[in-house]
């Protein structure tokens, strides 16, 4: 069984839909107003990490996928309730920048990727920047909460 969304996204699979990386103010150390939303429909199951390049956009961050050795570390979440998913993953499209106007790029996209934990991986929905990261500097740490609490 999958469900589809509005705005002709891709369908979801029901296999991995429930579990979500987050690697910016989603975390929880940000103790981002996002943050609570996030927690009361996602429970926390561990630190975690997937391949990709972080770069630092200012006040947020923006992940790409590499097959390079790079990692993003964040953390990996699980839907407490199975019927909440596409109410909760709606909510956190527009949060994301997915919800535009007809002609206007989406800041990030949502997609599923390999999400690596301390002892198994799985695949859980990221949302990646969608946009040019020219002339952006890297967060070599691949660590968003540790790179900008540095940087204050």
């Amino acid at each position: 069984m999958s469900l589809s969304v509005r705005h002709n996204r891709k369908p979801f699979n029901r296999l991995y839909m429930e579990k979500l990386f987050v690697y910016g103010s989603l975390r929880s150390g940000f103790k981002h107003p996002a943050y609570e939303y996030l927690s009361s429909y996602f429970d926390f199951v561990s630190d975690a990490r997937v391949k990709g390049t972080l770069y630092d956009l200012g006040t947020y961050p923006a992940a790409l996928p590499t097959p390079e050795d790079h990692w993003i570390l964040g953390e990996l979440y699980q839907l407490k309730q199975d019927q909440d998913f596409e109410w909760a993953i709606e909510q956190l499209d527009d949060y994301e920048g997915l919800h535009v106007e007809e002609g206007e790029t989406p800041l990030y996209k949502r997609d599923l990727t390999t999400v690596f934990t301390p002892d198994h991986s799985t695949r859980a929905w990221i949302y990646w920047y969608n946009e040019s990261i020219e002339g952006k500097p890297v967060i070599a740490s691949g660590d968003t909460l540790a790179y900008f609490r540095n940087k204050q």
